[in-house]
């Protein structure tokens, strides 16, 4: 018989990431962590984790298990609940945010929030956040839909181009569209959380525009500040447009993403009536 004690390191292990930190967090030595997962494996036949020097991952039978060790945990704990009468504490929804994402749109969807659980926040770029929703690190992920490639069940919140970024006073603000080689002169910001950099460098190399880089920063928010502020162009998603920001189309660059919501494999909550779910259903509508 699979042990609670067995399923808490499991969980453990895969909240945090690390046999280490999982150890700490569950105030258990390493050696102990390590015999109970190892038992745990025995029981079932199957190996749960890869483990490397660097990271420990989930194999397929670890995570085939999670989603049963979440539920068995969460039934534990309303079992106490019923017997003693003392609530167990409120475990906290972990929340994937793409790294390019409006920070303001993200402020105003979960102002909206008005569920019991705490939220814990994991940023990252696409592939970091889709491997952690894959070895169970976060529950639910707001980034770019593939819906050709997607592995987890999914809701689609827009689908937005990418644009030219200008300050609202350049010679081209008023402009619906901007081709690459009107820009030929500029200084340019590099927002290095941008999915699609390799796709608009190659787009300005192939017009013969190299333009010179004035910053280079894998923070959004600070990227649009110096383009206000005047310190060069960039390309970025239409939400991170705002007040002091032109946002023209690029002539012949017709890229956009679709943003949505990624569920883990272990979501077993009707997500139409969870109080994050509809909180985050308001990102497309959340801007200033």
């Amino acid at each position: 018989m699979i042990s609670r004690t067995h399923l808490r390191q499991f969980l453990a292990v895969v909240d945090s990431g690390s046999f280490t930190r999982a150890a700490a967090q569950i105030h258990v030595t390493q050696p102990t962590l390590s015999a109970g997962i190892s038992a745990l494996e025995h029981q079932l036949g199957a190996r749960l984790f890869a483990r490397s020097n660097r990271r420990v991952q989930l194999t397929a039978a670890g995570n085939r298990l999670l989603a049963h060790a979440r539920t068995i945990e969460r039934e534990f704990r309303e079992a106490e609940e019923s017997v003693t009468g003392i609530a167990a504490p409120v475990q906290p929804i972990r929340l994937g945010l793409l790294l390019s994402l409006s920070t303001d749109r993200i402020e105003r969807a979960l102002t909206a929030y008005a569920g019991v659980e705490p939220i814990e926040i994991i940023e990252g770029g696409e592939r970091e956040v889709n491997g952690a929703l894959t070895h169970g690190r976060i529950d639910l992920a707001v980034t770019i839909l593939h819906p050709e490639a997607n592995r987890f069940a999914a809701e689609s919140l827009y689908t937005e181009p990418y644009r030219l970024a200008l300050p609202a006073n350049h010679p081209l603000a008023d402009r619906e569209t901007v081709a690459a080689e009107e820009i030929a002169g500029e200084t340019m910001i590099a927002r290095r959380a941008c999915e699609m950099l390799s796709e608009t460098s190659r787009h300005f190399t192939e017009r013969g525009v190299r333009p010179p880089f004035s910053f280079r920063s894998a923070n959004d928010d600070r990227a649009m500040a110096m383009v206000r502020a005047g310190l060069g162009i960039t390309v970025a998603p239409e939400s991170l447009g705002g007040p002091g920001v032109a946002m023209p189309l690029m002539t012949g660059f017709d890229e956009s993403r679709e943003i949505g919501l990624l569920f883990g494999p272990h979501w077993n909550v009707d997500r139409n009536e969870h109080p994050l779910v509809e909180a985050l259903r308001l990102i497309p509508t959340a801007s200033c």
